[in-house]
């Protein structure tokens, strides 16, 4: 899934990887428990204090491909849940200072959790929720914060 976003691809970029942003315009980030200098780094990690739904947990967050204005692919634990997200910037508009994101996740089919596992339906309506709630705010953090 993607959005086009208004603002330059430097702008999207910072609001990605600057832990102090991304905690203003993720409402289900809590806090930072730790934020090492200089971050995104490939093998380095960040922590945070995470809401699922009304359920306290911790979020990883640990860089495998960073290619600084154009990609980030992390590896995502949030509890049990293990998955992979790919954000991609690319120009959509020069003039306009536009940026198409757009963002991947990768997660198995179905996820262990206690008592079971939720299939592959829910794990999709899960990730397409979750990807279209941080494409949205991601863009408005970014129009309404130059």
């Amino acid at each position: 899934m993607s959005a086009v976003i208004g603002a330059e691809r430097d702008r999207v970029w910072r609001a990605l990887t600057v832990p102090d942003e991304m905690i203003r315009w993720d409402a289900r980030m809590v806090a930072i428990l730790d934020s090492p200098e200089g971050y995104p780094r490939i093998g380095e990690k960040v922590r945070w204090r995470y809401r699922l739904g009304k359920i306290p947990i911790i979020l990883t967050e640990r860089p495998l491909e960073v290619a600084p204005g154009e990609r980030l692919r992390a590896a995502i634990t949030l509890g049990l849940i293990r998955f992979e997200e790919t954000y991609t910037l690319d120009l959509e508009n020069d003039a306009a200072r536009q940026t198409r994101l757009t963002l991947k996740l990768c997660a198995k089919s179905e996820v262990p959790m206690m008592g079971g596992v939720v299939d592959r339906f829910d794990v999709r309506r899960m990730a397409t929720e979750l990807i279209d709630e941080r494409l949205r705010s991601v863009q408005k953090w970014c129009e309404e914060q130059p």
